[in-house]
């Protein structure tokens, strides 16, 4: 899978409810990676003002069927009918793609992602992470078991693999033979995909490796709070060792952007987006 994927794309979940999100996202997409179809997967029915906004970017409404994954969500999930919506982000791996980024909408987009693909290597790089998250994805029985003891712990608001890789019927099939021991890991408080994704990418044995292992001189910090990041003379982010920062997520956060290093950047994309909207 070396070399260059014939088709590759980028994919967000999104609804009405995270608008002001989605539209800044939409804009720093369109100002970076435009070249890259987008797929916006919907969170749920409340998408009329998503569609618009889809149309307007050219990006492409995901109409696939996603019964089996609302399934799982269920059978996983069946107290948080609000929240458990959260695992569609899976449909991103049954998109007629040879290679896809998956990105949660409350991030925004600094470079383009185009050099990331193509790199995707069967036994060597499958499942290309970002940010480490070792606190919020297994409680402390992980650490029992041989499987999931020195397993690297992502967040997985940023992704990127391949259907030729992981599928979504691997979920199925890793819940099926592992349900009761997915429930005895996995972290409790507001999770959902993240603990599932972590799960069945540990479980498959797939080859996890960093952006900044993948693409040379690339960060893989991303969160909107860096404990040290500046913008270069370029105008574009680095880390504090000068790596090339890609992108900013607000996981976590309560507010819309404000005063923190990156909301400056969040700002211009949702103003822009709103005019973009208004024409």
């Amino acid at each position: 899978m070396a070399a260059s994927p014939a088709k590759c794309g980028i994919a967000i979940v999104a609804n009405d409810k995270i608008m002001p999100w989605l539209l800044a996202f939409l804009e720093s997409w369109h100002a970076t990676n435009r070249a890259t179809p987008l797929y916006v997967i919907p969170y749920d029915e409340n998408c009329a003002g998503t569609r618009k906004a889809a149309a307007v970017y050219g990006a492409a409404m995901v109409e696939d069927e996603l019964a089996e994954i609302d399934a799982l969500s269920r059978r996983l999930y069946p107290l948080s009918p609000g929240r458990r919506r959260r695992l569609r982000k899976l449909q991103a791996l049954a998109l007629p793609l040879d290679q896809v980024i998956y990105l949660d909408a409350d991030i925004i987009l600094f470079r383009d992602f185009s050099p990331l693909f193509g790199k995707l290597v069967p036994g060597q790089c499958e499942f290309i992470i970002a940010s480490t998250s070792p606190e919020y994805v297994y409680n402390e029985a992980g650490q029992d078991h041989a499987l999931l003891k020195n397993a690297t712990l992502f967040n997985d608001g940023f992704f990127s693999t391949s259907s030729r890789l992981l599928k979504v019927g691997d979920f199925l099939r890793t819940i099926d033979a592992n349900e009761k021991l997915f429930h005895a890991v996995r972290k409790r408080g507001g999770l959902f995909a993240q603990p599932l994704v972590n799960f069945v990418v540990h479980s498959m044995g797939l080859k996890v490796q960093s952006l900044t292992a993948t693409l040379p001189g690339a960060s893989d910090e991303s969160f909107y709070k860096p404990v040290s990041a500046r913008f270069a003379e370029d105008g574009l982010p680095v880390d504090d060792a000068g790596r090339e920062i890609y992108f900013s997520h607000w996981a976590g956060a309560t507010l819309l952007p404000r005063v923190v290093i990156f909301d400056k950047a969040w700002r211009h994309h949702y103003d822009k987006a709103l005019k973009r909207m208004a024409l």
